[in-house]
């Protein structure tokens, strides 16, 4: 349940280095305004992992030259969305491979989950990708 005197819109940014556990910045923040925007306890671990996730891809596949990624969070009365971008290389998300089950319990590598584990943690996700970086959308629904 939203406030009455919820703002029509509150944003905040935040830019990590891409070194170890600094995603854990950006699920801080996360928790933060989306406590704010009153989601159940349920609905914040969603967000805080979908986060973790983006930003540990960015980390491990952008090559970005940077090394940072930032990241804006946007709250209103209706909806959280979250932008994360990196200065990276890019990627054709049709081109990531879907995880069979039954075949990665047997394999060695057993990574490779986190587009499929944020798109079903969130409401949408919209990825745009290209020479100059990679922006995530994640939308959560209040």
């Amino acid at each position: 349940m939203v406030s009455n005197n919820f703002p029509k819109g509150t944003e905040v940014d935040l830019k990590i280095p891409m070194v170890p556990d600094m995603e854990l910045a950006a699920a801080k923040t996360a928790e933060a305004m989306a406590e704010y925007a009153h989601f159940s306890d349920d609905e914040i671990e969603e967000i805080k992992m979908a986060i973790i996730e983006t930003c540990i891809n960015a980390f491990e596949h952008s090559e970005s030259m940077d090394r940072n990624v930032y990241i804006t969070f946007h709250v209103d009365k209706k909806k959280m969305v979250v932008e994360i971008m990196d200065r990276g290389k890019g990627f054709v998300k049709k081109d990531v491979e879907t995880p069979d089950i039954a075949k990665k319990i047997h394999a060695e590598y057993k990574r490779g989950w986190g587009m499929q584990l944020i798109e079903s943690l969130m409401d949408e996700v919209d990825v745009q990708s290209g020479e100059d970086g990679t922006v995530v959308s994640l939308t959560k629904f209040i």
